[in-house]
């Protein structure tokens, strides 16, 4: 029996079945390392981060002004004497502050000691020496607690987070100066076709084209904790498609090509994990998609995109990215789907899941609002650069009319942006 006879090419996956086979195999497949702060952008944390240290360490002030004892305004007072000198970040007043007395106080300056309130310079007046103040006055106010932002001892960073700008401040607000990330992950790289060419490598004619799809993919991961290994295009041939794939999959817990993917005298991948290895899904009930196949070879995990570019792209960054970042140490999950009323009308098959570039826009009554570019083919490639979404229409979902909720999904939040 030959392994098209062993796979049912009439059955098609789910997209929701699919999700959750990746799932079920989602787990980190990297070891860790300590980095530099300076250096662990983009990575993933690799255990929970726990503060060593309250943040703020002490009470501080808030705004410029003035600092005092609230209860200095019992029986309502509306005047204090000024005290001399002034409370500045990294100069504390050396004295506490006596009762029916305020000090001058700047941002950053810690709390004065007999102080709890501050009130705005904006709010007062100086005159000969006393401190007049506004009529109301909340005891406590512009006064930054100690441990209010993080308390010692807190997780404040989840492990699993993918390290940004705002997650290396915290990090340096708790006086960190290296972390526990995930390791790289290695991923290899092919693109399959007789018909491929390498842009600058050749004139096109009898019936070849440019390969895109690795330049896209490329570009895509070169943004995520990978390391990439970019071995090409790989010819129609059997024995060099199995060789090549499973010399990367020895090196490699992540092995991605493009095409190959369907049912063809040339598709040689879908017969290598038939007979190397386990084929886990082969074909996705989607559109554009289809012939999307994921599979493990030894201890490799291998997706095969399919052919065609918008195909290729949307099932890397619907389907293998998410993957790809819980091998590298991340949740398996999505960027969540705002549900968001269409301009647009269509009809569709309800045996399948369509994923349909679109683009936000506002509609009559001046609400955010999702249309649909027009040019929708798998290999339209520029309909990409029209959009800045994706919608996702489930099966369930057999026509859409304008004001209609449909699912969308920014394309920088998937990672192309």
């Amino acid at each position: 029996m030959s392994a098209r006879d062993c796979l049912d090419y009439g059955q098609m996956t789910p997209v929701a079945t699919a999700r959750a086979i990746l799932a079920r195999h989602a787990a980190p497949a990297v070891t860790t390392e300590p980095v530099p702060l300076a250096q662990a952008r983009g990575r993933i944390l690799a255990r929970d981060l726990v503060s060593p240290r309250d943040v703020p360490l002490f009470d501080n002030v808030a705004v410029d002004g003035y600092a005092f004892a609230a209860a200095s305004l019992e029986g309502g007072v509306r005047e204090l004497r000024l005290v001399a000198g002034v409370a500045a970040a990294g100069h504390p007043h050396p004295k506490p502050v006596p009762p029916g007395h305020a000090v001058r106080a700047l941002t950053g300056a810690p709390l004065p000691a007999g102080c709890d309130t501050v009130v705005m310079q904006e709010e007062v007046a100086v005159v000969g020496g006393r401190l007049r103040l506004p009529a109301r006055v909340r005891a406590g106010t512009h006064v930054r607690r100690r441990g209010e932002d993080v308390a010692r001892g807190a997780a404040v960073i989840a492990a699993g987070t993918r390290l940004g700008p705002q997650h290396l401040g915290v990090a340096a607000e708790l006086g960190l100066t290296r972390l526990e990330v995930h390791a790289p992950l290695p991923v290899a790289l092919f693109s399959s076709g007789d018909e491929l060419v390498e842009p600058g490598d050749g004139e096109l004619g009898g019936g070849r084209i440019f390969d895109a799809n690795r330049p896209i993919l490329r570009a895509l991961l070169e943004t995520l904790p990978v390391k990439l290994s970019d071995l090409g295009i790989l010819p129609d041939r059997r024995e060099t498609v199995w060789q090549a794939v499973m010399e990367a999959a020895r090196h490699h817990p992540l092995v991605i090509t493009t095409g190959g993917a369907s049912t063809g005298d040339e598709d040689h991948l879908s017969r290598l994990l038939e007979a190397q290895g386990q084929v886990l899904f082969w074909r996705v009930a989607m559109k554009p998609g289809r012939p999307l196949g994921f599979g493990r070879l030894g201890e490799a995990f291998l997706f095969v995109l399919p052919g065609n570019p918008v195909a290729a792209t949307l099932a890397f960054l619907l389907f293998a990215r998410p993957f790809l970042l819980a091998l590298a140490g991340a949740p398996f999950t999505l960027p969540p789907a705002l549900p968001l009323p269409a301009t647009f009308t269509l009809d569709k098959r309800p045996d399948r899941t369509e994923f349909a570039r679109a683009r936000l826009v506002r509609d009559d009554a001046g609400r955010l609002a999702v249309d649909r570019i027009p040019r929708e083919g798998s290999g339209i490639l520029t309909s990409l650069t029209e959009a800045d979404g994706i919608l996702e229409l489930p099966p369930e979902t057999t026509r859409v009319r304008p004001g209609d909720p449909v699912l969308y999904r920014s394309l920088v939040e998937l990672g192309c942006g």
